[in-house]
């Protein structure tokens, strides 16, 4: 009867990893005078803010599948509305996340591709 349990255990060890959750803040890894951001602390919440305004969104799919749906944003004007404009389109489309070599990738059809690291305090 221990022998089942040693296995589990083991098991279970070896499926832990030291590496970033996807719960967590990260930070596009972008040029821009603001910060660009995606908050996954929330289950089944998305929200950061886009190169204007705060956004937000609710998190759909099982990993590696990931989608957002309902996105919004405040509506304030700024001089990188475009570029907001931009980054917002680009998480609409977004089917698939995976956390590689510390990185969070959201990836959408045709090859997009956003790239985060996680925020640091």
């Amino acid at each position: 009867m221990k022998r089942p349990l040693l296995a589990c255990l083991i098991l279970l060890a070896a499926c832990q990893s030291d590496g970033p959750t996807l719960a967590q803040e990260w930070v596009l890894q972008a040029k821009g005078a603001r910060p660009v951001t995606l908050d996954l602390r929330e289950p089944g919440r998305a929200a950061g803010q886009a190169p204007c305004n705060r956004w937000f969104a609710t998190v759909e799919g099982t990993l590696p599948a990931f989608r957002l749906s309902g996105i919004g944003a405040t509506r304030m004007a700024c001089p990188d509305l475009a570029a907001e404009t931009a980054f917002l389109a680009t998480l609409s489309r977004v089917t698939r996340a995976q956390v590689q070599e510390g990185m969070l990738v959201l990836e959408g059809p045709g090859g997009e591709m956003l790239q985060f690291l996680p925020k640091t305090p």
